[in-house]
């Protein structure tokens, strides 16, 4: 059966319709990336404090890695509040911390900068060490000792995202409204 000789047979339309179904469908699946995930998350209390370790695993979508290989600076958050749970009233925020993070690539030299909370920057040579070094934490203090009350129960609200108010102001209205920008984890976990 020569389907060429035959340009109006419905099975070929139909035939047709599904393939470009399926090609629209794996064109929205490269768009956007995977979210973000948490793969390690593990709260410790002692005589220091409250302590927060945690590793996120993100993929940039491609029109964010985009921006990022055209040098446009991005911007990650990472919050972490400790409440105290009370059953008369709104739980009470005990403690709040936060980290800030901005990566930039650096066309001339081809490396990755990130610079911290405080102005401390460090250069990287590949994309995944930049991102390795932002998506992780270790004992992160987010509570001081005296800020926990024996007999009282507590949990942790923690928000790790890309902050797009930090965005050239150009960039956040084009970029209204994109799922692709809006790259988010959160967590909340009871305090033994």
């Amino acid at each position: 059966m020569n389907l060429a000789a035959r340009p109006h047979d419905p099975t070929r339309r139909r035939t047709l319709r599904a393939a470009a179904a399926l090609a629209m469908v794996a064109s929205i699946a490269v768009l956007r990336a995977a979210e973000p995930e948490i793969t390690s998350f593990d709260l410790v209390s002692n005589e220091e404090g409250l302590l927060l370790s945690y590793n996120i695993n993100m993929e940039l979508s491609r029109s964010v890695d985009e921006a990022l290989s055209k040098a446009v600076p991005l911007f990650f958050v990472a919050e972490a509040d400790v409440f105290r749970s009370r059953f008369y009233w709104r739980d009470q925020r005990i403690s709040q911390a936060v980290r800030r993070w901005r990566i930039v690539f650096q066309p001339l030299t081809g490396t990755y900068r990130v610079t911290f909370d405080g102005g401390l920057s460090q250069n990287y040579a590949t994309r995944s060490d930049a991102f390795a070094a932002i998506s992780r934490s270790a004992r992160w203090k987010v509570a001081e000792p005296g800020q926990l009350e024996e007999g009282n129960r507590y949990y942790v609200e923690f928000n790790y995202r890309l902050d797009t108010t930090q965005l050239p102001r150009p960039m956040q209205i084009g970029i209204g409204g994109q799922a692709d920008w809006a790259m988010s984890v959160q967590k909340t976990q009871k305090i033994n």
